[in-house]
């Protein structure tokens, strides 16, 4: 048995490139609807899968207020202080931060943000 984890947002090409910035990943699989949005789109990091993203559909209830609340998504293990500070940087564009970069309790490196899709990010060395 496997679990992986999908993100439904509101402009999932934009979020696409967004989160393969922050994350060194790659498209690895990807289905686009008739309006040029995903249908479903599959982001590696070194040949494993790590985030599925689609466009959110009309009807969902994914405002940004809300959807933290929900859930988080824990990257952890992300090898390098560099590698942490890239993701934040790009994903506090037009995000909000929650937890600067530092230290906590349980971590030595890690940030807690919201970006600008709403979707919840916990990052960490």
């Amino acid at each position: 048995m496997k679990i992986s984890s999908q993100v439904y947002v509101t402009g999932s090409i934009e979020a696409v490139e967004m989160y393969c910035k922050a994350f060194g990943a790659e498209i690895s699989f990807q289905i686009k609807t008739a309006e040029n949005t995903y249908a479903h789109c599959e982001l590696s990091v070194n040949g494993q899968l790590f985030l599925a993203v689609s466009e959110a559909p009309f009807d969902c209830d994914h405002n940004k207020e809300h959807v933290w609340q929900n859930m988080a998504f824990n990257v952890y293990d992300m090898g390098t202080e560099d590698a942490v500070r890239n993701a934040y940087d790009v994903l506090r564009e037009g995000g909000t931060v929650i937890d600067a970069l530092g230290p906590c309790p349980w971590n030595s490196f890690c940030a807690n943000v919201i970006d600008k899709f709403g979707v919840f990010w916990w990052i960490a060395i």
